[in-house]
Order: C-alpha cells, then structure tokens, then sequence
C-alpha cells in the first residue's frame, strides 16, 4: 500500500504545482491585458487562444504520447509551458499572446492527459478515494495560484518569470516518481448529435457551462480591474469563485442525490444568474461585495458541469457512459474557446461593466431550455441514476478516472 501512496502523492503534488502556475497565468495576462488597454473583444479573442488550443491537444496528444512515451511528452510539454510563460513577458502583443495561449493549451491538456493516465494506473480498489483528492488538490491549487500575482504585479517581467518556474517545479516530483508506463490514451469516438439526442439537457449544460466558464476564466480579471480592484483584490475575486465552487460541489451533490437532476440543474442556475446580478448591482462599489458576490457565482456556476456530466451518465447505458462523457468534455472545451469572444464581443458594444448580465444572460437560457425539456421529457427512474460526483474539466484521462465509469477490474 505505501508503494502504490508514494506515486500517488508524488504525482498530486506536481499536479498541484503545475496547477498553481496554470491558474495564475489566466489571470496575469487578463490584469496585464487591462492595464495595456485591450478591448473586450481583443482580450476574448486572446483568452479564447487557451481553450482552443486545448481542443486541438485533445485530438493531437494521444497519438504524440503514444509515439514518444508519457515521460517524453510530459517533459516536453512542461518545458513548452515554462517557454510560453516567459515570452507573454517579453513580447506584447495581441496576436503573439493568441498563438502562444494556444501553445499553452496544447501544452496543459498534454500534462493532464500524462498526470491522469499515471494516476489512473494507481488507483485500483482506492479509486474513489484519489479521484476526490484529485479534485481537491485541483481546486485548491488553482485558488491558491491566484494570491502569487500579488508578489510583484501585472506589470513586471518576474511574474511571468514566476510562472515558468512552477511549470517546471511541477516537473520534478514526476519526473522522479517510479510509475508504470500508463495504457495510452484514446480521443473520443461518441458523435455530439448522438449526445443531444440522447441527453439533451447534458448537452446543452455541457456546452453552456464551458461558454460562462470560458468567459469567466478570459474576462473575470479584466473586469475587476475596470472596476477598481487593485491585484490583490483580483486575486481575491478570482479565488473566491474558485473556493465557493469546490465548497459547494458537495452540497449540490447531496440535494441532486434522489431528485431529478434536471430540476437541481434549474435551481442551480438561478442561485448562480443572482450570484452574477449581485456582481453587476455592486459593481465598483465596494471591492468586499464584488468578491462576495463572485463567491456567490463560483459557488453554483462552478457545479453546472458536474451536473451536466450526471445527467448524461444517467440518460446513457453504462456501455456507453465513457464515451458519452468524453463527447461532453470536447463540447465544452468548445463552448470554453467560444465563450471569451462572445462576451468580448457584447463588452465591446457595451461597458465592461456588463460582464456579469453576459453570464447571466447564457446561465437564463439553459435555465429556460431545462425547464421546456423538463415538461417534454419523463425524469429517469430513481432507480437508474448514478452518484453525482464532483467533477471539473481537465482531459479525458480525468473522464477514466471517474469512479462511475466501469473498469476491467470492476467486472473481473
């Protein structure tokens, strides 16, 4: 049982470090694009760079990983992250930051895919037990990311210095784990159209919930800036969505436990629409009540997906369950990449200020098409629904390590 801790450990605590510097790059480069007056739209554009490059590393790394090895590609793409980092800082420019958000992309969804298919080999029978710590540890590196802008701002070289350094930190206590080669990974093989036809409202949570998560990650920073926040602040903000989200996974999971998921997804939606009108009402206001309120969205914006993914496992055979989810993972890393741009786009015609009616617009029109689905469509039996489990978007690696989806092992 040690042997098989040790690994595990080893493998969070990169995990946790390249987490902290992958958090803290999203929201560096928001505050450093305010500060050198990008438009709205110009920052969407940029930030979407990130979740498209994401996307092509879902399709592009499975088959690198094979060629080369998953110690290979994990310390190639460390080190193409820790690179990307350094040249935000030394070169300034919308499309540069574009084209090296979409480096970053690829290079982060190929770390996860290594990181997860290794901690895939190790969990066995404690699977559920390291798929939470893996989603605690997740959470709270990417919240504790955030407070290292504060130690020597937007403006200065050395963050972005400090991000390469923990890209290659995280490097370390992987690169000297004893771990078993991984089975390689596969990209997902289910048709989107099969999806919605199957699980509409999954679908449709899915995609939605990577549209405000997308917007949320580019613009959040930007906007806190516009209204008065110092990087402090920021970093408060930010981490407050990110803590009230993990906090709140559990209590939403204990209310979707009995219930028909797609009700719960309706309230959901509704408790995060008033977490976003309260950010717009308080505005520049006051700097606490800003956070408050962004604690309030996090808290509820942040479980839409884990619902999104319950509701698709509950409307699908178990057969199908693995694939039908990584469907939803690429969905939503598609509405991600769209996302910063559509709110780019509406800040550009209006204030930066009516960032949060954005969300709030997106989070009524899943609420609405719910609540039709709802009256057209009979819930799944009680019997037939699976546990929620907490769950955020990282690569389909994460959807295997989902304690849900059945396993050799499971039917030996």
């Amino acid at each position: 049982m040690i042997g098989a801790v040790l690994p595990v450990s080893s493998l969070l605590l990169g995990m946790a470090i390249l987490l902290a510097g992958s958090g803290l790059i999203g929201t560096l480069l928001g505050l450093r694009a305010a500060l050198e007056g990008y438009g709205g739209l110009t920052l969407g554009l940029v930030m979407s760079g990130f979740f498209t490059g994401y996307i092509v590393g879902a399709f592009t790394s499975p088959p690198l990983i094979r060629r080369v090895g998953h110690i290979r590609a994990f310390a190639a793409m460390a080190a193409l992250a820790s690179v990307t980092s350094m040249l935000y800082g030394l070169w300034v420019d919308p499309w540069v930051w574009w084209a090296l958000r979409v480096v970053n992309g690829v290079a982060v969804v190929t770390l996860y895919m290594v990181i997860e298919s290794w901690l895939n080999e190790q969990m066995h029978e404690q699977r559920s037990k390291i798929f939470s710590a893996y989603m605690m540890v997740s959470f709270a590196a990417l919240g504790a990311g955030q407070f290292l802008i504060g130690l020597y701002g937007a403006n200065a070289l050395a963050s972005f210095a400090l991000v390469a350094v923990l890209f290659s930190l995280g490097l370390i206590p992987i690169a000297l784990t004893p771990v078993v080669q991984p089975t390689p990974v596969d990209t997902q093989r289910l048709p989107l159209a099969h999806l919605y036809r199957v699980s509409p409202v999954g679908f449709s949570a899915g995609l939605i919930s990577g549209l405000v998560s997308g917007a949320f990650w580019g613009l959040a920073a930007a906007f806190a800036a516009h209204q008065g926040l110092d990087d402090h602040q920021v970093a408060g903000l930010t981490a407050a969505a990110i803590f009230g989200g993990a906090f709140m996974q559990w209590p939403v999971g204990k209310v979707a436990e009995g219930r028909d998921r797609r009700a719960v997804l309706v309230g959901v939606c509704i408790l995060a629409i008033a977490g976003a009108a309260g950010m717009f009402a308080v505005g520049p206001r006051s700097a606490a009540g800003l956070i408050a309120a962004t604690a309030i969205y996090g808290a509820f914006s942040f479980s839409l997906y884990g619902l999104a993914v319950t509701q698709t496992h509950d409307r699908f055979h178990p057969s199908e369950a693995l694939e039908a989810t990584k469907a939803l993972l690429l969905l939503n890393g598609i509405g991600a990449a769209v996302g910063p741009v559509l709110a780019g786009a509406v800040l550009s015609l209006t204030t930066p200020r009516s960032f949060p009616l954005v969300l709030a617009g997106l989070l009524s029109l899943l609420a609405g098409f719910t609540l039709w689905r709802i009256r057209r469509d009979a819930p799944v039996a009680e019997d037939e629904r699976t546990a929620f489990v907490p769950v955020h978007r990282t690569s389909v690696a994460a959807v295997e390590m989902d304690p849900r989806v059945p396993h050799a092992e499971d039917t030996i």
